[in-house]
């Protein structure tokens, strides 16, 4: 294992397996600790995590997306200016997620008239049925690879189904996004500078779709998507409305994909939780909760310092990089009780800040829970005995999983289950 004195953790291969003991080593330091590499400051304290994405006068989001591998030399006490002339340099500088105040705060507007209560509702109605539809294409096997059988091709119709896509373009939109580059790698960071959009192939389906309502009004999601209106009642531009939907069809996926590929796995290696949840299911929100805090499906978020400030007592120059551990702020001790243990009675489980705080906390959050819930319904009425393939992941005590080698992200890649199948009732919704 690297010295993690010097390790850069940015590039170093060996902490995409199990980065906690690094999350720890840097905790033993305080809450707040200054990097050998990048010119980067990590933020572990829970708290102190909070104060940051609560800070947008302070810390941009310009960088959220590419961490510290910014492309442009900060100088001065102050950086606004310099941060405004290098946006377009920035990946992702079209999407909400690396946006500050005011711009982001109007197109995060636009995403919510998308995400209404009604939708989410018709939304889950459509989840009851489509995960019944999944579990059937291999339930009498007995086995599945879970990540790429359900998990994966579960989310991406939700989310389609949930933006109105034409279900006769998801398998297309499924092949596509498989090949796309996952933000964050380990093995070449600055690849991502190589296309500055990586959801571009989405955003021209999208133009498509809303062009043609905007010429031809229908009476469906992407009817209403095309029409949607900014908070002040001005038409936003085509391609404003194609970056919130592009960005929720992406993001959402990623989250509620790695969400269920740690709630099967931490049920697969614990047959009482199994019978505890089978017997009680008002447990299965916290589970999920618990899950969410103790396997945050992003590991870190970015944010750029705009001015000289400090944090926790330590010195953050302007065009420093900050970065939240969101794994190591969700155990951290001061909040949560035994961190490291899973409990699924935790009273204050949903404090966790996986789908982070403030201005840019999650909006696909709400979506992630209700996917999570569904599945696992519908999972543990179907199946009994899950449990893990030791001929794929090995004996208990020597697991080997594999994790998507990014330094952004946490979730397995796959997740080979055995189970018995069960007949079940029709899903009540």
């Amino acid at each position: 294992m690297s010295d993690f004195d010097t390790l850069d953790f940015f590039t170093d291969q060996s902490l995409v397996e199990d980065p906690y003991p690094y999350f720890e080593f840097l905790r033993s330091q305080g809450p707040v600790v200054r990097l050998p590499h990048r010119n980067v400051v990590a933020v572990t304290g829970y708290d102190e995590a909070a104060a940051v994405f609560r800070d947008t006068d302070t810390f941009s989001n310009c960088n959220s997306v590419v961490g510290p591998f910014v492309p442009f030399q900060a100088d001065g006490d102050d950086i606004d200016e310099l941060i405004a002339r290098s946006r377009e340099q920035m990946p992702m500088h079209e999407h909400m997620v690396t946006m500050d105040p005011p711009d982001h705060t109007k197109e995060r507007a636009l995403l919510m008239r998308l995400i209404t209560p009604k939708r989410l509702k018709e939304n889950e109605e459509f989840m009851w049925r489509l995960a019944d539809r999944q579990l059937d294409e291999f339930l009498s096997k007995g086995a599945c690879e879970f990540i790429g059988e359900y998990s994966q091709p579960f989310a991406m119709q939700v989310v389609a189904d949930l933006l109105g896509v034409p279900e006769e373009d998801h398998r297309l939109f499924r092949v596509r996004l498989g090949v796309n580059p996952t933000p964050g790698s380990v093995d070449d960071p600055e690849s991502m500078f190589a296309n500055l959009n990586s959801l571009d192939f989405l955003d021209a389906w999208f133009t498509r779709y809303v062009d043609e309502r905007r010429r031809e009004p229908r009476s469906d999601v992407l009817g209403h998507l095309a029409l949607a209106k900014y908070p002040d009642g001005t038409v936003p531009p085509v391609i404003a409305v194609v970056h919130a939907a592009t960005f929720l069809f992406a993001a959402g996926q990623e989250t509620s994909a790695r969400l269920l590929g740690s709630c099967l796995q931490h049920l697969a290696e614990h047959p009482e939780l199994q019978e505890q949840l089978c017997a009680n299911r008002q447990l299965i929100p916290n589970f999920i909760e618990e899950t969410l805090r103790l396997e945050s499906p992003t590991k870190t978020d970015s944010r750029l310092a705009r001015r000289t400030t400090r944090l926790a007592g330590v010195d953050v120059p302007a065009g420093t990089t900050v970065v939240m551990f969101l794994g190591a702020a969700n155990r951290d001790p001061r909040r949560f009780e035994r961190p490291a243990e899973f409990r699924v009675d935790r009273p204050n489980a949903a404090e966790h800040i996986a789908f982070g705080r403030g201005a840019h906390a999650c909006p696909g959050g709400p979506l992630a829970r209700a996917e999570a819930k569904v599945s696992l319904e519908r999972i543990l009425s179907r199946m009994r005995d899950l449990r893990i393939s030791e001929a794929e992941h090995g004996p208990p005590g020597a697991r080997r999983f594999e994790y998507t080698p990014t330094y952004i992200l946490r979730g397995l890649t796959t997740l080979h289950l055995e189970f018995t199948p069960v007949d079940a009732p029709e899903p009540v919704s």
